[in-house]
């Protein structure tokens, strides 16, 4: 028995060596980078920030895919069935873990078909309103919406993406009926809510920083628990709405099966890439706090979000229209 065992080592061993050396070499051409959203959202933003600065820092192009559409479903999917080797990941927010509530199916596994590689950023989200529609404080708003049900009109980039479950749970909490109209992604919605096609949205600050300086949009709170650095004079919904707070990420995973080598150098460099100053300070800009995790901390993340959602979805009703 002893005999079998000691042929068995190198065999195990020169099994092991092909995975380490292609993990030691990782990456050793272009790197396809899915962002499961349209240009323009927060996702996009956090994934060419940092897409730019590991193409610097590991000598290998990071390339942006945009395949947006379903909520993020199509660009995940891509990403799911592609080879599990590290060249082809995904940039996803905390929808990916709210789709599978939402829709009746989705085409892969949310927790058994992904890893999770790293975060990039918290997501603090803005309640912002057309300038055409009587409303400047939280209260306004939601008094406005319970003299007129169904009247008021709110974007979202997808259903089931934290743009729409933020409204969804201020309905919820501020017992009023508000109508959900669904977009592509951050970026469309930003359009449409800028040019009057609809009236509110919990939009990310990032994507409406332009349309809140030129003032085609009106920023009446935030959905974190305290006032974010970059808007101090912006109030959080929390203050009319005791106990509202709604914060999420944007995160890169890959396929399930990619060695965990590969995985925690890739981990590597993105935390790298997040303490580096200049793209933290990048990040930050667009209220996308850096975010630390190890992969085993994300993946923990991944399933209580999982769970959370699942609980916020069933209390507010939403759906995927």
């Amino acid at each position: 028995m002893k005999r079998t065992l000691l042929w068995c080592v190198p065999a195990v061993i020169a099994a092991l060596l092909p995975v380490a050396a292609q993990a030691q070499a990782y990456p050793a051409k272009p790197v396809r980078m899915i962002i499961a959203w349209p240009p323009g959202g927060a996702n996009d933003i956090a994934g060419r920030i940092v897409a730019q600065k590991l193409t610097e820092t590991t000598g290998q192009q990071f390339i942006v895919d945009n395949r947006g559409g379903a909520s993020g479903i199509l660009g995940s999917d891509v990403v799911a069935k592609s080879p599990p080797d590290g060249y082809t990941i995904l940039v996803h927010s905390a929808a990916h873990v709210s789709n599978p509530h939402l829709y009746s199916k989705v085409p892969y596994d949310t927790l058994k078909d992904f890893v999770g590689i790293s975060p990039l950023g918290r997501q603090v989200g803005m309640l912002v309103v057309h300038p055409s529609l009587p409303a400047k404080t939280v209260k306004e708003l939601l008094d406005l919406a319970r003299k007129q049900p169904n009247a008021i009109t709110y974007a979202s980039s997808g259903s089931g993406s934290f743009v729409h479950l933020g409204m969804a749970l201020l309905n919820s909490m501020g017992g009023v009926k508000m109508v959900h109209v669904p977009y592509k992604g951050g970026g469309p919605a930003a359009v449409a809510i800028s040019s009057g096609e609809v009236q509110a949205m919990t939009a990310t600050v990032g994507s409406v920083i332009p349309h809140v300086s030129s003032k085609r949009l009106r920023p009446v709170a935030v959905t974190s628990e305290d006032r974010i650095p970059q808007f101090p004079q912006v109030p959080t919904i929390a203050e009319t709405v005791k106990g509202y707070e709604f914060t999420a990420w944007v995160g890169v995973l890959g396929p399930a099966a990619m060695p965990k080598q590969i995985v925690d150098r890739l981990n590597a460099e993105i935390q790298k890439a997040l303490k580096d100053k200049g793209t933290a300070d990048k990040l930050t800009s667009q209220t996308l706090d850096p975010m630390l995790m190890s992969p085993e901390q994300f993946a923990t993340r991944l399933k209580s979000d999982y769970d959370k959602y699942a609980r916020l979805i069933k209390e507010t009703g939403a759906k995927a229209e």
